[in-house]
């Protein structure tokens, strides 16, 4: 009889097989039943649904969502593919959400296919497929992203109810501005005559400055003598005018995100102070902070630091090469890249100060942040100096966060688009909040997108003339659980409101953090 860790290593080379064929859903027919009750006993992997499995981590917690979400979309691409043969694709609504690269994962995918039965089938964490027993768009109509078989972006705007357009006005704004010209519109509305979705999208376009595309799709339905009446579907409320022709889809997210935010953040953050006239006094009260600020912002990441290890790694007797311990201690490491990384920023407030655009010094400088907070591991051995050259070149997912932040490709259009909305925004509360959100939402790099949003937070705190802000990591809760209403549902106000109460405290002298 063989040994279990024999038998463990045997079921292990039959997942590493499933994982080369590049297979995410893994039905119960890919491995033996002696493999999958190893594999499942250990932890490798996790039953979904009866018959269906994903990899899994053996030091997953029990009860985090974070793996279920991260293999939500891969997950449900396999499964439905084998299911339904790929004569499946999910409805015109949820595609339009993925052509604006909103890849949050919904409470429910509704899934289209002739060979469904109208059934719901529950997943984990309150998700669900809906499978609705439907036609499927002709295939010039489909697109495939990342697996998923979805209306094309034409399509998907045409075949939309009229709620969607008011529910996820960002997400269908940013796809008809992807719309070059009306005859990709036209192509799938004049076989029909459909002349409510037409009028419907005429006037959405209108709505985003497309005037020309609203007046050709018109002037098309009525020279053939339809009666056609032009209908805005977002009630009347117009957003920011994107230049289209020069903006990614992505870019457009994000700049209609700030624009549809910035209200609610000014309306609700502390009105801006003079830029202090004593810039040393300042820079004092900053440095201040520096042990508080660096237990809280590493306990938020989930580091186990001490007063006694900050202050060790600021005084320079923190020894890797004597001391075996603070060689091999990622804390420590940590601590390190977070004071090399804060002497950074301390330069950039200095610039701001002296007048400098604060959005201009971020943008130039926040590589220089992130380099010098990861440069100890590198030196350590554990990251490669290739591994700081930019922004990511993978996939990356937030712990037990639905938000599913833009694939790696997208990155790259995305924070030019950011940067510039920082340079040009004229508010520092703007500045401070939208800086701190979207560059989380955004998540450019593998790690350290969190300490990067709080030290951008800073910097644009201080162009407002408002003292250094600690996020306290008692608060760690209320933080998260407020990203996650701006990331998923698109409600700025929570994290305004939160961080607006810390900011005052600050102002009236308040500790905003325990200090050690």
């Amino acid at each position: 009889m063989a040994a279990p860790n024999k038998k463990l290593a045997e079921a292990l080379k039959s997942l590493r097989a499933i994982q080369k064929k590049n297979i995410t859903a893994i039905n119960t027919n890919e491995l033996t039943r002696s493999h999958r009750e190893q594999l499942l006993a250990s932890g490798y992997i996790l039953e979904i649904i009866k018959g269906w499995y994903i990899i899994s981590n053996p030091g997953e917690k029990k009860g985090d969502s974070t793996l279920w979400y991260s293999s939500f979309w891969n997950f449900c691409s396999g499964f439905l593919d084998n299911r339904y043969k790929k004569k499946w694709c999910i409805s015109p609504e949820q595609s339009v959400s993925l052509h604006s690269g909103n890849f949050s994962i919904p409470n429910q995918l509704i899934i289209k296919s002739p060979d469904a039965n109208n059934t719901k089938t529950n997943l984990p964490f309150n998700t669900s497929l809906f499978n609705l027993k439907a036609s499927l768009p002709g295939d010039d109509e489909m697109d495939v992203k990342e697996g998923i078989r979805m209306y094309s972006k034409a399509s998907a705007l045409i075949n939309c109810g009229e709620v969607y357009f008011r529910n996820n006005p960002g997400d269908a704004r940013t796809v008809l501005s992807a719309i070059r010209d009306a005859s990709e519109i036209l192509a799938y509305v004049l076989p029909g005559g459909n002349t409510t979705k037409a009028g419907r999208l005429a006037g959405a376009f209108r709505n985003i400055g497309s005037s020309r595309i609203a007046d050709d799709i018109i002037k098309t339905l009525k020279g053939l003598k339809y009666d056609i009446r032009e209908e805005d579907p977002f009630s009347g409320k117009s957003a920011f005018i994107i230049p289209v022709r020069e903006k990614s889809p992505y870019a457009n997210r994000i700049t209609l995100m700030w624009y549809s935010m910035r209200e609610t953040v000014i309306k609700y953050f502390p009105e801006e102070k003079k830029l202090p006239a004593d810039t040393e006094k300042y820079m004092k009260l900053v440095q201040d902070k520096y042990v508080t600020d660096a237990y809280h912002s590493l306990s938020i990441e989930g580091y186990r630091v001490s007063a006694d290890l900050i202050e060790r790694v600021a005084n320079g007797s923190w020894n890797p090469e004597s001391d075996t311990g603070d060689r091999d201690h990622k804390n420590a490491l940590a601590a390190l890249g977070y004071w090399e990384a804060f002497q950074s920023v301390k330069k950039s407030i200095k610039m701001v100060l002296k007048g400098r655009n604060p959005g201009k010094t971020a943008d130039l400088e926040h590589g220089n942040w992130y380099r010098k907070m990861f440069s100890p591991q590198v030196t350590a051995g554990i990251l490669k100096a290739y591994d700081l050259a930019g922004y990511r070149n993978a996939r990356v997912y937030i712990s037990k966060s639905a938000h599913v932040p833009l694939n790696h490709s997208a990155v790259r259009d995305a924070m030019p688009a950011f940067f510039e909305l920082l340079k040009k925004e004229k508010n520092p509360a703007v500045r401070v909040v939208l800086g701190n959100f979207i560059f989380v939402y955004i998540h450019p790099y593998m790690d350290g997108n969190g300490r990067i949003a709080r030290f951008l937070m800073n910097v644009m705190l201080a162009s407002g003339g408002y003292p250094w802000t600690v996020i306290p990591v008692e608060q760690r809760d209320k933080y998260m659980d407020s990203l996650e209403q701006a990331s998923v549902h698109q409600n700025i106000k929570p994290f305004t409101k939160f961080l607006a109460k810390l900011v005052k405290a600050g102002l009236s002298g308040k500790p905003t953090a325990k200090k050690l």
